[in-house]
């Protein structure tokens, strides 16, 4: 892959037209909710302005690093379809897309602003969590004041030191919003940042200017919770003589009106959704929704109608509640809305996890659950019947609303067992007409033969499909063979 072309000025980024977004997560394990809205909003700007869209690895806190999460990154934004023009895996004019392989580029942008002033070495002993968060009272850091050359001489000595932002003491600083507006912040609020640690990297907050400006990036997507260090962004970009972004700060998505969403706290990853059962393409809607809202009534939106629907004033600033109850309805409409060729295709992994017999007809099965299914882990509970019958007690057969009892339902199975027997077509119609026919002959609802039927080859009073269906799967050994045990239970 082909570096990055650094121009005469190193201010100059690379030359482009249009919308450019990134998607920068960190390595650090699962894809949150959270994250994946993010993902989601940077590639509707990029598609909906008909621009680029990059992902870019930022992997500067190696000890935050989880292996194998880039795989899960790369796995996420492939299944949702969120596919990305540049990044580590196809490469791009802007390259290397991974932050630690850009390492020696950061020092030669923190040795510019130290040259202008907007920097200044610190070579005082610090915690790890205080490098690693910027946190230092600009009062108390004796090296701020120290001249270039009494500075210069320190590191020539071989003193280790990290390189930390100027902010001005006075004033204030301004930044405009996408979303938010204006925000003014008071200078003395801020705290002089790390920029490059000890060890050469760069905080985030620092590489992500010099990425975002070196790779064309237009639009800045991220949460809420980085309002606060926009103003100190900006000073850099100032410092730099760059222009300035737009901003795009996304409000927080909350576990409920107090907490937000936090994978410690139990709250699902993109994959416990997809492990939970829930369709790719219902997430993906939903999430969208989770602080924007379009225009109109129609909340059902397949991905490439978001790309088209998609507008940044339809954003809100209020924080938005993850709802499972909600995402659970989304997922039983896009169930509803699929071919039964496709929620076959979908459902069988989770049908074979209870039925392991080989010769019954998957797709017969999963045609009886589509119009009774909100998420695909519901499956294997409802189909469990099919391969093992369930033990059960005579209070089964007892249904009111058929009047059905234990005494009529040993009639009834009786007769209707020798029936059965006699059919040569064994199919959903014939099963039917068989039992309709037994009920005309005894007088009774059809509901009243139906009932014992279904209790006795399923086990179970809540079954998909009725008993005619059932049958038909289990054939005719299986189905007469639950049917004689039907019959010795009431006996007994």
């Amino acid at each position: 892959m082909k570096d990055t072309v650094w121009y005469n000025e190193m201010e100059t980024r690379i030359p482009h037209d249009g919308v450019r977004t990134r998607f920068a997560p960190s390595p650090t394990g699962y894809m949150h909710v959270g994250n994946l809205r993010t993902a989601l909003y940077t590639y509707l700007i990029a598609r909906h302005n008909k621009g680029t869209f990059i992902l870019r690895i930022e992997d500067t806190d190696q000890g935050r690093l989880v292996e194998g999460a880039t795989d899960v990154i790369y796995k996420t934004l492939c299944e949702c379809g969120l596919k990305h023009d540049e990044g580590p895996d196809i490469g791009g004019p802007v390259g290397p897309y991974i932050q630690t392989e850009r390492r020696s580029l950061y020092k030669e942008y923190a040795d510019l602003l130290v040259s202008r002033g907007h920097a200044y070495r610190c070579f005082c002993e610090k915690t790890e969590s205080e490098e690693e968060s910027g946190i230092f009272e600009m009062k108390e850091d004796p090296c701020r004041s120290l001249s270039p050359e009494q500075a210069e001489a320190l590191a020539e000595e071989g003193k280790p030191f990290v390189i930390r932002q100027r902010i001005p003491r006075e004033g204030t600083t301004s930044f405009k919003d996408e979303i938010f507006g204006e925000v003014t912040v008071e200078n003395k609020t801020l705290d002089d940042q790390v920029l490059l640690k000890r060890d050469g990297l760069p905080t985030y907050n620092f590489a992500n200017v010099i990425d975002d400006h070196l790779m064309g990036i237009t639009h800045v997507v991220r949460g809420t919770e980085y309002l606060s260090s926009a103003p100190k962004y900006n000073l850099l970009y100032e410092g730099f003589g760059w222009e300035i972004p737009k901003y795009v700060h996304c409000s927080p998505v909350m576990r409920d009106a107090h907490n937000k969403m936090s994978k410690r706290h139990g709250d699902p990853s993109y994959e416990d959704l997809k492990n939970q059962g829930f369709l790719t393409d219902a997430i993906l809607n939903y999430v969208a929704l989770l602080g924007w809202s379009p225009r109109g009534e129609e909340e059902m939106f397949s991905l490439a109608e978001l790309e088209e629907v998609f507008d940044l004033s339809g954003m809100s600033k209020s924080p938005a509640i993850f709802d499972i109850e909600k995402l659970r309805h989304f997922n039983a409409e896009y169930i509803r809305a699929m071919t039964a060729e496709q929620f076959a295709e979908a459902a069988k992994p989770w049908i074979r996890i209870s039925v392991q017999n080989e010769s019954y007809d998957l797709s017969k099965i999963a045609a009886l659950l589509q119009q009774r299914t909100e998420i695909l882990s519901e499956i294997p509970e409802k189909v469990d019947f099919f391969d093992v019958l369930p033990e059960y007690g005579k209070e089964l057969f007892v249904h009111k609303k058929s009047k059905s009892d234990e005494s009529s339902s040993l009639e009834i199975l009786q007769e209707i067992k020798p029936v059965f027997e006699a059919l040569s077509d064994w199919n959903n119609e014939s099963l039917l007409n068989a039992m309709v026919r037994t009920a005309e002959k005894m007088e009774y609802k059809n509901a009243k033969v139906m009932w014992p039927v279904r209790i006795a080859v399923a086990g179970k009073a809540v079954t998909p499909g009725g008993s005619s269906e059932i049958c038909e799967i289990l054939g005719k050994e299986e189905t007469l063979k639950r049917i004689e045990i039907a019959i010795n239970l009431l006996k007994s």
